[in-house]
């Protein structure tokens, strides 16, 4: 039978379950990406495991988002880092190197190769024609101890790509087209896989904006076939060895399928606050804009910064603007430089930091109340960016430095009417500047055994959780709607990011952008625990697992929403929180905050079957809920959680 990529792929690493839309498969993991943010936890949950070396073929940490190094915490994470990478067995990619995703495409990145990441945007390998799927960071440990990842297969959804871009128009906007048409839930147990002549016409790079972006529409991931273009990036890596082509069948059917004609499309940008808010950047010009960032995993390639570089050459940015240039990895910084296009940048008023997620994740560079800021990043989520009542537009390289020129969003086609600016003409070195250095091995097992893992004051151990109880009556702590982000349940931001790896104090600063006071109640009801109510695509965005670890640890029971975003909804089960979806939408408008809710015979009922009744105590009401676990994860919910489940075996 005529198999597409993903089929292919899924294939060759398949050793649990069938490959059927909707049940749980389990696959065979070659390679894990850790990042910095998440990656503490991920060694703290090594060390629960007792874990000797590291099983898979190749695992990497990288510190890429928490860079500031405003107090002690930070630095403390990266030594902590370090260590635990030399006693278990993985890479070690020193702080300044770069952004995980690009700096792994460069670097470790193979075709035909499956891959976990405890970041959400691990997706972006798809454009080497890996399976990369981003996860919780207990996902990506048990991955690292040589364990399955377990998923419901996915359907596939091909995107058939004809034509090519036109001037003015980049790979951002094709993933914005996507996003336009779709929203942020239209990947939703999909993997979306481009094929077609359009490919022809887009570079490895091109393909991974499109790809990493594939986390915004909700997909499990994004597949892009190895091709030439593939075998042309890693050739320019020195890895033309690692070159396996990978591509579909012919007479390969999809599940669901779409088409784009790349000449049709136009500049596009996402509006605050949600990558889903698509418009035509004519529909917006002339908006005051107080902000530029360049750079991110979204936009990381060196044409990304190449082209920003060409159309300041010999200009000033309006000084109106802050124009901050982020380098995606060091390796791009030093081509950019030997290009001569950083003193185009510098010279044009650019601020160039360090290479890193930096503002992405809120990490410095928060914009001013009020104004507007624009960046070639994944995400604009309400407060993402540092600042709570941000601005935060999406929009490709070309579109953001125009803006960053005239002071206000211009369509980039319109620079040469207004800056007598043409079409950029990029010559872009044949070879990368290759450099390893930053990059640490890990030692051999026996050296690595005598390694002791440096742990500074701010790193706290795993909380210990106990077993779901078999009733639960409790009160709703918070009720939220559509599309609540992770963000949004454990905020990014300089703030709370460096306590990313000491539990009990980043736990107060749950739910902070919507209710800054539900720590304090959570403290209060801590007895008998408590529910959160949710809409549409609950637990939307970054992958990260405090989202569930800090309402746990503050006594949250069960979340009951309309429906659950896949990553969110894996770490909930992983961390013992039960996640319930109403059978009929409409009871969610008959809960209210502070209503008491019982949920009574779990011990047998989630066993038994997908349906529960909730009683509503408040209101004497029964609602009728159903779960999606699989029989393992009932299991790990029970037990309260997939750690006391394994201590426990």
């Amino acid at each position: 039978m005529a198999q597409t990529v993903t089929e292919r792929l899924i294939a060759d690493h398949l050793v649990g379950g069938e490959m059927k839309p909707g049940s749980e498969i389990a696959l065979r993991i070659d390679q894990t990406l850790t990042q910095d943010a998440t990656g503490t936890l991920v060694m703290q949950e090594l060390e629960a495991m007792d874990l000797d070396r590291a099983r898979t073929e190749v695992s990497v940490q990288y510190v890429d988002h928490n860079l500031l190094q405003a107090d002690e915490k930070n630095a403390e994470d990266h030594e902590f880092l370090r260590t635990a990478c030399r006693r278990y067995g993985l890479w070690f990619s020193k702080a300044g190197n770069g952004v995980s995703h690009p700096t792994h495409m460069q670097r470790f990145g193979v075709p035909g190769k499956t891959m976990v990441g405890s970041d959400s945007h691990t997706c972006a390998a798809g454009s080497l024609g890996m399976l990369a799927i981003g996860v919780g960071g207990l996902e990506a440990a048990m991955a690292i101890a040589g364990s399955p990842i377990y998923l419901q297969m996915p359907e596939v959804w091909g995107v058939r790509l004809t034509g090519e871009l036109p001037p003015w128009v980049s790979a951002k906007d094709v993933v914005l087209e996507m996003l336009r048409r779709h929203g942020v839930k239209g990947g939703l147990n999909r993997i979306i896989e481009y094929h077609g002549p359009g490919l022809e016409s887009l570079s490895a790079m091109d393909r991974h904006v499109i790809a990493n972006m594939g986390a915004e529409l909700g997909a499990t991931t994004t597949v892009f076939p190895s091709d030439g273009a593939v075998r042309d990036f890693l050739r320019a890596e020195d890895r033309a060895d690692d070159f396996v082509e990978v591509v579909a069948d012919p007479g390969a059917q999809y599940d669901i399928t779409d088409e784009i004609d790349l000449s049709t499309l136009e500049p596009l940008i996402a509006k605050p606050s949600s990558p889903g808010n698509v418009v035509p950047v004519r529909e917006v010009a002339g908006t005051e804009v107080g902000q530029v960032v360049i750079g991110s995993s979204a936009n990381p390639g060196l044409r990304d910064f190449a082209v920003a570089a060409y159309m300041v050459r010999g200009r000033q940015t309006n000084d109106a603007v802050s124009f901050d240039v982020n380098p995606s990895s060091r390796e791009i910084f030093a081509d950019l430089t030997k290009m001569g296009a950083t003193f185009d940048l510098i010279s044009a008023g650019a601020r160039i930091h360090q290479a890193g997620c930096m503002g992405c994740i809120g990490m410095g560079q928060a914009p001013a109340v009020g104004h507007n800021s624009l960046r070639t990043f994944p995400r604009n989520f309400p407060g993402r960016s540092g600042t709570k009542e941000d601005r935060v537009w999406l929009c490709s390289p070309e579109t953001a430095t125009a803006a960053a020129m005239t002071g206000v969003i211009t369509d980039p086609r319109d620079l040469a009417d207004k800056l007598g600016l043409g079409v950029p003409e990029l010559k872009l070195p044949e070879r990368a500047s290759v450099n390893t250095d930053m990059l640490v091995a890990p030692p051999d097992p026996e050296q690595a055994r005598q390694e002791e893992i440096v742990k500074g004051p701010n790193i706290s151990a795993l909380p210990e959780f106990p077993p779901l109880p078999d009733r639960v009556e409790a009160p709703v702590l918070l009720k939220v709607g559509d599309n609540v982000s992770t963000d949004e349940i454990s905020p990014a931001g300089a703030r709370a990011l460096p306590y990313r790896s000491n539990i009990p104090m980043l736990a107060e600063f749950t739910f902070d952008p919507i209710d800054e006071h539900y720590p304090e109640r959570a403290h209060e009801v801590a007895d008998t625990g408590h529910f959160v109510v949710g809409g549409d695509n609950y637990g939307q965005g970054s992958s990260r697992e405090h989202a569930a670890i800090t309402p746990r640890h503050l006594g949250l029971k069960a979340v009951i929403a309309k429906s659950f975003a896949r990553i969110h909804w894996q770490n909930l089960a992983n961390f013992g929180i039960l996640a319930l979806e109403f059978t009929d939408p409409a009871d969610y408008d008959r809960i209210d905050d502070g209503d008491t809710l019982l949920l009574d015979g779990l011990r047998e009922g989630l066993p038994g079957g997908p349906e529960l009744t909730l009683h509503n105590v408040t209101r004497s009401e029964d609602y009728r809920l159903c779960h999606r676990l699989s029989e393992r994860q009932v299991e790990a919910v029970l037990a309260g959680g997939r750690i006391p489940l394994l201590a426990r075996s």
